[in-house]
């Protein structure tokens, strides 16, 4: 299910037609909404425990707040139960099924690359699912700290009332920009595996890697505290010094291969 293998032939140029490239393209995304019902019918089996699983940063952050802040999540609109219960399985869904719609996305593209390209996206597809669900769950695990930072701005003389169809977009989207965050450097290494990008040039550009990451972060978080912030541009700086060390492995190992076409086979090597 997982494999990224073309559905259809490929010709003997290494090319495939028109018209079996867009068959291509219809098999897979049937495949990957296929996944996505399955796994979306299982979630509304488990509607509760996924608001439970939701609700659980803001509850956090109650319990945090303790009685400094009076606050209550509620539901509006006659069709607001209805539309709570599609959303939180079409997410959960999404999320559950990541590695295999991504695996499906780099499938596509396998027919357009080379023979050691194709190598690099079967990396891809590994590493790539895993990856966003790790942000997703560090999204998850700062989320309470941000929720309580911003429902503490409430003066004490109010309430704060959580419309619960805000409340899940502002979930959503701190988990979204977490998962797709933690992607980042891993395109680095892709970049760095094309030979588009070297690690000595990573290293000569990582004071403005940091800036620039520090700065992603502070745009990127849908909440404007500091923590979240942190959370997020600190497992990027990580992933991006780890992205520096593999691509300059790569280079060690393309330049000894350049060193080894150079010398050929009838001449001797200077060590």
């Amino acid at each position: 299910m997982f494999s990224i293998k073309p559905l259809h032939p490929i010709g003997p140029d290494g090319r495939m037609p028109l018209g079996d490239h867009l068959r291509e393209f219809r098999g897979r995304l049937m495949r990957s909404l296929f996944v996505f019902f399955a796994i979306f019918v299982v979630a509304l089996y488990f509607h509760e425990e996924l608001l439970e699983a939701i609700l659980g940063p803001y509850n956090d952050a109650r319990i945090a707040l303790d009685q400094d802040v009076q606050t209550e999540a509620y539901v509006a609109g006659a069709t607001g139960p209805l539309m709570l219960r599609i959303k939180l399985c079409a997410v959960a869904a999404l999320v559950l099924a990541s590695p295999f719609w991504l695996s499906q996305i780099w499938g596509f593209i396998v027919p357009g690359l080379h023979k050691n390209e194709k190598m690099w996206s079967r990396l891809f597809a590994v590493i790539a699912g895993p990856l966003f669900m790790a942000g997703v769950a560090v999204g998850y695990y700062v989320l309470p700290k941000g929720l309580e930072v911003l429902i503490g701005f409430t003066p004490d003389a109010m309430q704060n009332l959580i419309e619960f169809g805000a409340y899940f977009s502002f979930f959503t989207r701190m988990l979204l920009v977490f998962g797709i965050s933690f992607q980042i450097p891993l395109f680095v290494v892709m970049l760095s595996l094309a030979g588009v990008v070297s690690g000595k040039t990573i290293g000569k550009y990582r004071p403005w890697i940091v800036v620039g990451t520090f700065v992603f972060a502070a745009v990127a978080t849908p909440s404007t505290d500091p923590f979240s912030m942190l959370m997020l541009a600190l497992p990027m700086l990580g992933l991006f010094l780890i992205a520096e060390v593999i691509a300059r492995f790569i280079d060690r190992v393309r330049g000894r291969k350049k060193a080894a076409v150079a010398i050929g086979d009838d001449e001797l090597s200077p060590l």
